[in-house]
């Protein structure tokens, strides 16, 4: 999936249908002087509601339709009969998708799970017919109830992305070429910050007809997690992965600085996020010698002793098969 095509963010307008009106029709017939009320009552306005479509990676489907609009409840009729309820309007989103208030940024609910549906707006009721006012008082009620009115809202659907292994990392770091090498999505790659603006998701293929998804996550900057740099639109994406990637180049001037940068800018946006498993990877290893390898590898294992972590090089393609294997151990341990 290439990033130009990955829509993650979309505002859409909502309404309900409206209530049928109910009936004050009087029944009618050559030889019954007084046949009564038989008013039926208004069919309810349809909802709109949200379902989860499992072959959607983005929000695109409703990227060019901003207005969901459910069918109006029919009016009631004679023979006490009921009017039709109003057809639903069904908006189909990916999982991982959230749903908010415009206007206030309340998440109204999140869509997390297959074969979900929520409500988002009900209809409104129709209108009872004169025949449910009828009494032992008054036989011959002439007047029903108006349908009510359906809701209308503003809403915002964000996707956050739903990934097995998600990469984090500078600009830089070698997110995208390593995602370009284990799979086969095409992110956009170059030499300058910011390459990628939108998550890109691509299938590992791994032994035995086995895969996992992996998320390139566009590149965190210190001060992230206050807004900078789009922080909080990019940190969003991250939440939704099962394992974390983080990527560290081999020029960087300190690894245990830029790991420790990385860490508090999850740590600030949801401390939660530092709960995931995780493993570090120095990427770029082809700018080194076996001599700086085996400095590094020193370096690597003081710093993340109990923590997985490897020297990588996505252009050589070094050490990717041993990276492939210990981010298969940490899903199968992330899901025992």
């Amino acid at each position: 999936m290439t990033e130009g095509n990955f829509v993650d963010y979309v505002k859409l307008t909502v309404r309900s249908g409206n209530g049928g009106r109910g009936s004050t029709h009087l029944h009618r017939e050559k030889y019954v002087a007084k046949g009564g009320t038989e008013g039926g009552g208004g069919g309810q306005g349809g909802n709109v509601n949200v379902k989860t479509n499992k072959k959607l990676w983005k929000v695109d489907s409703v990227k060019f339709k901003k207005h969901f609009i459910a069918g109006h409840g029919g009016d009631g009729s004679k023979n006490r009969s009921s009017g039709a309820q109003g057809e639903d309007t069904i908006i189909e989103v990916p999982l991982g998708t959230v749903v908010r208030h415009s206007q206030t940024r309340e998440i109204l609910f999140e869509i997390t799970n297959e074969n979900e549906e929520q409500i988002l707006l009900e209809g409104g009721l129709g209108g009872r017919g004169n025949w449910h006012f009828k009494s032992a008082t008054n036989q011959t009620p002439r007047y029903a109830q108006p349908g009510i009115e359906g809701s209308e809202l503003d809403i915002t659907l964000e996707l956050k992305v739903l990934a097995d292994i998600g990469l984090v990392g500078f600009p830089n770091a070698g997110k995208s070429t390593l995602l370009s090498v284990l799979t086969a999505a095409k992110p956009k790659i170059a030499d300058y910050e910011f390459t990628t603006l939108k998550p890109n998701l691509g299938i590992v293929e791994y032994r035995d007809y086995r895969s996992f998804i992996m998320a390139d996550i566009p590149g965190i900057i210190e001060g992230a997690a206050d807004g900078k740099g789009l922080g909080h639109y990019f940190l969003r994406h991250i939440e939704r992965n099962s394992v974390l990637l983080f990527l560290i180049p081999a020029d960087t001037v300190s690894v245990a600085s830029d790991f420790k940068i990385l860490q508090n800018e999850l740590i600030k946006f949801n401390p939660e996020l530092m709960d995931k498993s995780y493993a570090v990877a120095l990427t770029k290893a082809d700018l080194l010698d076996d001599e700086l390898k085996s400095e590094y590898q020193k370096q690597l294992q003081k710093i993340f002793e109990n923590v997985p972590h490897f020297i990588i090089s996505s252009v050589t393609e070094y050490n990717l098969k041993a990276l492939k294997e210990g981010l298969w151990d940490l899903l199968i341990a992330e899901n025992v």
